[in-house]
């Protein structure tokens, strides 16, 4: 109530009508007359496709170029990660930050990024072959599409294989259920490409294994400390990670791990 004593009377909202109104209005025009252009010259290109005409067929193998090139590239961090040696840096890198107890110290992002430098230094002589064998012929239009792409797998084909385990490859072999080939050579890529990646698992589980020994050694150490002074309620772990921590500085761990990890791939 106002100072006179009256309600005061709710007016109605009329600005949300009358946007919702103009919206309309501007739907209604826009379906009777569809805009071909922009006043900027910006033209919406229209899509039609007509599967009875006789253009039917180029036009669905247009389409099915087109989404397999969004594949292909949708897939290519997937070939960077499990074609490389990305993945052995990853899972140890990981392996590192879990037996250490720091939990989120060093970060997801370095983590990655660390794994991903690594990887273009290690895999560097195996992109100069590419690019030498493969991606300059093909620029100066001496080599075909197809010896393009045998050419490039190569020397990515060669690495994979020199760091596979045999029984990771016959493992592949056996399931794909063909002819058993007469060297490593003569495999297919996409028999290659699981056992390496199995292998590249197996090898960074091993190093991780290896890596938590000493520091298992020191959390049992100190939880046998804390226990003999009868100090239970205590977490060993906030006791453990200081003395973790400096172990791993006195032995210059990092460049210990990763002068390791980049020797194992050569």
């Amino acid at each position: 109530m106002n100072s006179s004593g009256e309600k005061r009377v709710r007016r109605p909202q009329i600005r949300p009508l009358l946007i919702a109104f103009l919206c309309l209005g501007a739907l209604g025009f826009f379906c009777v007359h569809p805009p071909c252009s922009f006043a900027g010259g910006i033209d919406i290109p229209a899509v039609h496709l007509n599967l009875d005409g006789d253009k039917g067929p180029a036009q669905v193998s247009g389409a099915l170029q087109i989404i397999f090139l969004l594949t292909v590239l949708s897939l290519a961090p997937a070939l960077l990660i499990l074609m490389t040696s990305f993945t052995r840096f990853a899972v140890v890198l990981s392996f590192l930050r879990t037996a250490l107890g720091t939990q989120q110290a060093p970060p997801n992002q370095v983590i990655i990024g660390l794994a991903l430098f690594l990887t273009f230094f290690v895999m560097k002589p195996v992109w100069q072959k590419i690019n030498q064998q493969a991606l300059m012929p093909y620029e100066q239009h001496t080599i075909s599409g197809q010896q393009f792409i045998d050419r490039g797998i190569a020397p990515l084909k060669d690495f994979m294989l020199r760091q596979t385990d045999e029984r990771d490859l016959a493992l592949f072999v056996s399931m794909s259920r063909n002819t058993r080939p007469k060297n490593a050579q003569s495999l297919s890529v996409w028999t290659v490409i699981p056992a390496f990646v199995v292998s590249e698992l197996k090898i960074a589980f091993q190093i991780g294994f290896m890596l938590y020994i000493p520091f298992i050694i020191v959390d049992m150490v100190v939880a046998s400390i804390l226990l003999s002074m009868g100090m239970m309620m205590l977490p060993p772990v906030m006791i453990s990670m200081p003395f973790k921590l400096m172990l791993f500085i006195m032995v210059d761990g990092w460049a210990l791990l990763i002068g390791s990890l980049v020797k194992s791939f050569h």
